[in-house]
């Protein structure tokens, strides 16, 4: 029983006691003492967290599915040895779980993932315990392995402290290249059992159309979700319903590229990581390759206000030794709109998509990807060759590729480098994109005929002691080159990040330089700015603002443009947190 209790089972596990400080205090003695235990059972792996404490300094905050705050535990397992992905599991003392996908040595983050698995936790007057129960036909594995990565973490909120079982550089943080490992004595998990998932929807509308007559709409739907081993996973849609799903935030633009937004439907987000390039940064979004394969062109909403349904869909990914694979198939229906009092027809289509990854020199990869979009009249797609080389402390991730329009076509490729030690900091991205490479039926990718650079380095200070704990002074040139405006744009960049013990930090940054947009050539510039504070045991807040000399596109003037907003949360019950925000 997951209940949160020590019961006589865990006197069976062998205990890991020893923790190292990542945060507030880099290397030093943990203020509290935490536990592990691990035991497995022929159908589940089984964790045990003890994290002793005073009560009243256990932060127990109430929320949701991935959303969780207060004092947390989190379990890593790195579950084919290929040191470069990992699942999370967490928890926080009220409860609240969490789950995700960890990617380019924990440089990345897939939050789409939603495991099946058990967690609780329990309050004692002498601290919480957290016990997870992770069945082994949840997750995918390599069965060949003795062996998997791991490594436990705990974050207390009293005082912002951050402990993992395994050992990092401040500079770099977890990297799963350096994980623990979890041996498997005369043991190997296998999957046993169908694991075979059926979700039948059925759907029916009553529209009343006036003098006594109605009309009547039943649909229905299918989902499928099948993993025929521990490595492979099969999903299946038809006549998907997706009207569950949260609504785009709203979004003010004033650029002249179309605004991207991110894709929230279950069936697309399964098993995106096989298909997305590698590289991309999660804590300082510095570089983020381009999305050649952008699902929200499946099913899209039109002008109109009408969006093209999703008939069938069809997916499979998975892993053989050291190669990842995923195939990919859609189709959606035709769909008559109106665009600026025209009448219009987006035609039937078939989408597809291949996607072959393979691990090399330990720690890197290279993959390729084919993304095409088939109608009866026009075939659409691109083709893409990136990887990306590693170490904990640096990473130089590329990307090339070629698009493909009937036949018409063009060249992009893209660039990101980033280094950071304890003394100095080096980040370098570049993308060029064709005149020609129009993506626009199959991926994100909007910046035709551009070339863009940035570099910036500069020192770092890490302090042991006092209230600061690190500080990041940045700087470095940055230019733009649009063929619609012939002419490169320049500027000078330059930053300033500061951290504090307390979990309280504001970065501010700046860029001077000239452009031109629309036969205006003029200064520009911008500045901006961002906070996050823990105020209390009971209070958080964000703030972010900034003002910008540039084009507005929107009304077709050169114009000042400038922004704020804020984010605030204060926790009134233990079970009750009220949040608002302004953008």
């Amino acid at each position: 029983i997951i209940d949160g209790k020590i019961d006589s089972s865990w006197s069976y596990a062998d205990s890991s006691v020893s923790f190292f400080q990542m945060e507030p205090y880099f290397n030093q003695p943990t203020s509290v003492k935490t536990v592990a235990k691990v035991l497995t059972t022929e159908e589940a792996l089984y964790c045990l967290m003890i994290c002793y404490d005073d009560k009243e300094y256990i932060q127990a905050n109430a929320g949701m599915h991935d959303g969780y705050t207060g004092d947390i535990v989190s379990l890593m397992l790195d579950t084919f040895g290929d040191k470069q992905t990992a699942y999370k599991f967490a928890i926080n003392a009220s409860g609240v779980i969490s789950d995700s996908r960890m990617l380019d040595d924990a440089r990345n983050r897939d939050y789409s993932w939603d495991g099946i698995w058990e967690g609780t936790s329990k309050i004692y007057d002498w601290g919480y315990v957290v016990e997870m129960k992770i069945p082994y036909k949840s997750i995918k594995y390599d069965k060949n392995l003795t062996e998997w990565g791991l490594d436990f973490d705990r974050w207390r909120s009293y005082n912002k402290e951050d402990i993992y079982w395994c050992e990092y550089e401040q500079s770099e943080g977890q990297r799963i290249s350096k994980f623990g490992k979890l041996i498997f004595q005369d043991f190997k998990p296998t999957i046993t059992g169908l694991n075979l998932e059926i979700y039948p929807v059925g759907i029916a509308k009553t529209t009343y159309l006036g003098d006594n007559k109605y009309k009547f709409d039943p649909s229905a739907g299918l989902d499928v979700f099948y993993n025929p081993s521990e490595q492979l996973t099969f999903l299946l849609t038809a006549n998907p319903d997706f009207a569950q799903i949260e609504a785009d935030p709203f979004d003010f633009n004033i650029s002249r590229y179309e605004s991207y937004f991110n894709e929230r439907r279950p069936f697309f987000t399964e098993g995106n990581e096989v298909f997305n390039p590698a590289g991309r940064e999660r804590n300082s979004g510095f570089y983020r390759p381009l999305e050649l394969f952008y699902s929200r062109r499946i099913g899209k909403l039109l002008p109109g206000g009408e969006e093209v349904p999703l008939i069938f869909g069809t997916k499979a990914f998975g892993r053989y030794g050291d190669w990842e694979y995923g195939g990919f198939v859609a189709l959606t229906g035709e769909t008559d709109y109106v665009d600026d009092g025209n009448n219009m027809a987006e035609p039937q289509a078939y989408f597809g998509s291949a996607r072959l990854k393979k691990q090399i020199l330990d720690n890197s990869s290279v993959g390729v990807l084919m993304v095409a979009k088939q109608t009866k009249e026009n075939t659409y797609g691109v083709i893409d060759i990136d990887g990306a080389f590693r170490e904990s402390d640096w990473q130089l991730a590329y990307q090339f590729a070629r698009s493909f329009d009937n036949g018409d076509g063009d060249y992009a490729a893209s660039i990101g480098f980033r280094n950071i030690s304890e003394k100095w900091g080096n980040l370098f991205r570049m993308r060029a994109i064709g005149n020609e490479f129009n993506v626009s039926q199959v991926g994100y990718v909007p910046w035709q005929g551009t070339i863009n650079s940035v570099g910036l380095t500069g020192p770092m200070w890490y302090f042991d002691d006092g209230a600061i704990r690190n500080i990041f002074l940045y700087f470095g040139p940055a230019i733009n080159y649009e063929h619609a405006d012939l002419y490169t744009d320049y500027a000078g960049v330059i930053g300033f990040n500061m951290q504090f013990r307390d979990g309280w930090g504001y970065e501010i940054n700046a860029d001077f330089g000239k452009s031109k947009d629309e036969d205006i050539i003029y200064d520009s510039y911008s500045v901006n700015l961002s906070s996050w504070f823990n105020l209390s045991q009971t209070w958080n807040a964000n703030a972010w603002g900034g003002y910008q000399n540039t084009y507005n596109f929107g009304r077709d003037y050169l114009a000042s443009y400038s922004w704020f907003g804020f984010y605030a949360e204060w926790k009134a019950l233990d079970i009750l947190e009220i949040g608002t925000s302004y953008d």
